[in-house]
């Protein structure tokens, strides 16, 4: 059963945003009250605390969206509460009795989830969260341009302008809501007040900066999650800066808006390499950002000030990888040992029998969004875990053998392309074959004791990393087609082969 189906015989619920709501909060209660209403209950959309909402854009949003938030401070009457975008029980969140309790959030915390509990920390935003679950309900989200609206907000808000956006899911809500432009526009041009404009130069004046590896380290009071981006974006600009992270303290931990304009280093790794263990990151290559538990923090840094834990990330970072460039790399395959592909079954796409040759497309997987352009000979390859990569059709054909295997594989995030030019999305596995490994065909690969960035010869210009544990490959054909192979994935797909005589 879907998960909200399982609360539609509940005829009085009351959906509760955290205290001060914000965007998101108010976008994601906007949609439940809509959907629990749609089923014939009596809902309300409330909220608590010490203050009211004052901001300028969320009483824009409130008013023109026709969000039926109302203030409480005192008892409710439901049969059943749902907290959205929070925890029950958590600071920030106004307690209200009630005889069951439901959590919808996408915050880091300890919590165990369980039939009540859905937390997906992995979203950029509840609004997601909430999207998701409405239309594995069949509900049409797009049929309510004023819910559309609220929820493309609540994700661009959450997300710092679509800047932090962790996951595909994230990116396809944004790509398919069909809102309300003029409004989002007017929103966003109203989010900014003086205040928040005091926080953006305080910040500012206090950033602390790396001669030696060219980063700055901004640390910002508490504020709207896009104010660290127009800090963070304000920093970047400067000639000496090439990374730069911002960050403040935010709802149970930190929030950190990360930048770079150089091509040895991705904001998005960048922003995962500093939240390892502590939370998550992620986003896009230029502009990303992440969350650290404070939770965690203190139990593994104790008092340390976070300006100082992410200099010591930041110089960390800058000294732990080899640089390889494929095209011009000559590997020495002596300490590398000879592999090959084992007989299983694997997914492969034409990309010309989904769109013409010379279309720019993008692939969308759980790795991030690549682009790419399709030719008459462009095989895109679909691995066990749902990894895309290409691969010509002369390699493909040396290399595999198309079967008539009708094996249902599945994978946790189903990749995409989209046509960049037109929009259109297309669904590999709705186009995907299946092929198995010939064999004949080796690599030399070894196990990494040291982390690499590899600029393989089918992208010069983006690099693709490797962590201890996961493996340097080469084609044995081609000793300039040299590639990064997970860990996990190796071990499932290679064998050993013996040398060539």
């Amino acid at each position: 059963m879907a998960f909200l189906s399982k609360y539609t015989d509940y005829k009085k619920i009351c959906i509760q945003c955290h205290d001060n709501p914000d965007a998101d909060a108010l976008a994601s209660g906007l949609a439940l009250y809509r959907f629990f209403a749609s089923r014939d209950a009596l809902v309300r959309l409330i909220y608590g605390g010490s203050r009211q909402i004052t901001k300028p854009n969320l009483l824009m949003m409130v008013d023109r969206l026709e969000i039926p938030v109302e203030y409480e401070d005192g008892e409710i009457d439901c049969d059943l509460l749902i907290t959205t975008d929070c925890r029950y029980g958590e600071s920030n969140v106004s307690h209200f009795d009630a005889p069951k309790v439901v959590v919808i959030d996408h915050h880091q915390g300890d919590d165990v989830q369980d039939d009540d509990v859905l937390i997906r920390s992995n979203l950029a935003s509840c609004s997601t969260i909430v999207w998701d679950l409405l239309t594995k309900e069949g509900y049409d989200v797009n049929a309510d341009e004023n819910l559309a609206t609220a929820l493309y907000y609540g994700l661009y808000t959450d997300s710092s302008a679509f800047e932090e956006l962790y996951h595909p899911m994230d990116r396809d809500m944004r790509d398919l809501l069909e809102k309300d432009d003029k409004l989002i526009f007017r929103l966003i041009n109203t989010n900014l007040s003086v205040d928040e404009m005091g926080v953006a130069s305080r910040a500012l004046v206090g950033q602390k900066m790396s001669e030696k590896y060219r980063y700055s380290v901004i640390e910002a009071e508490e504020c709207d999650p896009n104010i660290l981006g127009i800090i963070s974006d304000f920093v970047i600009q400067v000639d000496r800066i090439d990374t730069c992270i911002a960050f403040n303290p935010n709802q149970g931990g930190y929030k950190l808006s990360v930048r770079s304009c150089v091509n040895l280093t991705k904001a998005n790794e960048l922003a995962e390499y500093v939240c390892k263990g502590l939370g998550g990151g992620g986003g896009h290559i230029n502009k990303a950002g992440g969350f650290i538990s404070a939770s965690a923090f203190e139990k593994s840094h104790g008092t340390k000030k976070m300006t100082d834990y992410l200099s010591e990330k930041l110089d960390e970072y800058h000294e732990a990888y080899e640089i390889i460039r494929a095209e011009e790399y000559d590997i020495d395959i002596s300490d590398m040992d000879r592999y090959a592909k084992k007989s299983i079954s694997v997914g492969y796409v034409e990309a010309s029998e989904i769109l013409s040759p010379g279309t720019c497309i993008l692939v969308r997987t759980l790795e991030g969004d690549v682009e790419i352009k399709v030719t008459e000979d462009l095989y895109l390859m679909i691995g066990i875990e749902g990894e895309v990569y290409p691969i010509r059709r002369e390699k493909f054909l040396s290399s595999y053998i198309p079967t008539d295997d009708d094996s249902d594989i599945t994978f946790e995030y189903e990749p995409t392309i989209r046509d960049i030019v037109y929009g259109d999305v297309y669904r590999l596995t709705e186009y995907m074959k299946i092929c198995v490994a010939i064999g004949e065909t080796c690599i030399y690969a070894k196990k990494l004791t040291k982390q690499v960035k590899v600029f393989t010869t089918w992208d010069k210009d983006r690099y693709y990393r490797g962590e201890i544990g996961d493996y340097l490959a080469v084609r044995e054909d081609d000793m300039h087609d040299i590639y990064v192979i997970r860990g996990k994935i190796f071990d499932k797909t290679y064998e050993p082969c013996s040398d060539p005589e």
